[in-house]
């Protein structure tokens, strides 16, 4: 589990990832050791860089540019790459290789429109370092289109909940551990500290869909809603399941748990909040801690539970947020591209990504627990999130696409801030389906 989404505060950049001159002398070996020596031109590179930095890429673009010297990558990265590269996918001139993350992003919407390779026959031969099949060796399998593949998931990331664990123990508070208890919790701390304990990104509305509904969503109705409420099928989100789910929500808004304020606040913004414990809740991924390392208060103690919306007695749930790499339909250079991705997945560059970013490669075989330098709360949720009886994982079919999550997020907001009831919400989100199945 793991991941990282944000917009976070890095510079955009497009630079040229060449090893030095001093390879052009070892350049016979190098290519030898990338198979024939055939990989060589121009490859374009595209990710996301948020929460997760961009220090794991650099490594492995250099790694990759030893070994294949013949190369000249360039590299499309910083926080508002998905809309600075947005004319060049439309225009059908696109980079090679995407990261899909972030902002902007969206992998189901690019596969409906054709810009992905289609993947399905060629990952069947990716073996790892020690000879496993990679297709055996993911955490999550990589999300199915009607049977095809077009991505390969990176990041195995999870959203949850995340509190002060310091600040809980010093104060007393209740962990929570279903719904009943999450009400219970946040209202002692509403009185206590005469806060409101709940805060997310108004502006990005899908935090709190994918961190707190989607495992609602799960708990209640298990994997066939969560499919059909993402791809939209007819009657699910009018569905008597969802709206209980969605009561819960409206019950959080009557008595006060979320922050008056969220509509404004950017990703970062509340997470600043939170922070400072103007919020004692807050849905992220894990990239938070590393996100917001330079602002983390002095005795801060990340904390993390998977989101607390399943009835009492239920195990947690969780739904893994997968970040995958894909190559362009329209690669330039498609040899090059496979030859890339084919080299990011193995577990040694799974270790270095946690212990870069504090997240997990979706990778199966990587043990955390011994090394240092991988964070205490990555290794006490990588703990839980594999112990059935406390955490269930509900998968789904793919993302939802861009089409439908922003309808269901703006009602979602609404409802949020109190200017819909879970009636209208869920009425409004079955139209939204409908619309989106009639443009499919």
């Amino acid at each position: 589990m793991a991941a990282c989404n944000s917009d976070g505060e890095d510079v955009s950049s497009e630079s040229d990832g060449n090893a030095d001159d001093s390879s052009e002398s070892e350049s016979g070996d190098a290519a030898s050791e990338g198979g024939d020596g055939e990989i060589s031109g121009e490859l374009e590179i595209q990710y996301f860089v948020g929460g997760y930095g961009d220090s794991w890429w650099k490594e492995v673009i250099a790694d990759f540019n030893e070994q294949y010297p013949d190369v000249t990558i360039v590299e499309h990265a910083g926080p508002n790459i998905n809309e600075e590269m947005r004319s060049r996918w439309v225009s059908n001139d696109p980079p090679d290789v995407v990261y899909i993350d972030g902002a902007g992003s969206s992998e189901a919407q690019m596969v409906e429109d054709g810009q992905l390779m289609n993947l399905s026959d060629w990952v069947q031969d990716i073996e790892l370092e020690n000879g496993d099949k990679l297709v055996d060796s993911f955490l999550v399998d990589p999300a199915s289109y009607d049977g095809d593949i077009y991505t390969l998931p990176l990041v195995f990331d999870t959203w949850g909940t995340w509190y002060d664990k310091a600040w809980f123990e010093e104060k007393g508070y209740e962990v929570p551990a279903d719904f009943d208890s999450f009400m219970s919790s946040m209202g002692a701390i509403k009185d206590e500290e005469g806060i409101a304990p709940f805060v997310t990104t108004g502006q990005h509305p899908y935090y709190f869909l994918r961190g707190v509904l989607y495992p609602a969503f799960s708990a209640a109705g298990g994997e066939e809603l969560l499919t059909d409420l993402i791809t939209g099928a007819e009657g699910a989100w009018s569905s008597d399941v969802t709206l209980e789910v969605m009561k819960k929500v409206e019950k959080m808004q009557q008595e006060g748990m979320f922050d008056s304020g969220l509509g404004a606040l950017n990703h970062t913004q509340s997470q600043m909040n939170f922070l400072l414990h103007d919020n004692a809740f807050i849905p992220v991924g894990f990239w938070l801690p590393n996100e917001m390392a330079n602002d983390i208060p002095d005795g801060f103690e990340f904390g993390f539970i998977p989101s607390p919306m399943q009835d009492a007695g239920e195990p947690f749930a969780i739904v893994p947020d997968l970040r995958p790499l894909a190559i362009a339909e329209n690669a330039e250079n498609p040899e090059a591209a496979k030859a890339f991705v084919e080299f990011v997945f193995t577990r040694d560059y799974a270790m270095s990504f946690s212990e870069h970013t504090g997240a997990i490669m979706n990778l199966n075989g990587v043990d955390l627990s011994e090394n240092p330098n991988v964070p205490e709360y990555l290794t006490e949720a990588n703990a839980m999130i594999n112990d059935p009886e406390q955490v269930k994982l509900y998968n789904k079919p793919h993302p939802m696409s861009a089409d439908l999550e922003t309808p269901i997020g703006n009602n979602l907001l609404s409802l949020m801030l109190g200017n819909m009831t879970a009636e209208e919400f869920v009425k409004a989100a079955e139209e939204a389906a409908g619309q989106y199945r009639s443009g499919l």
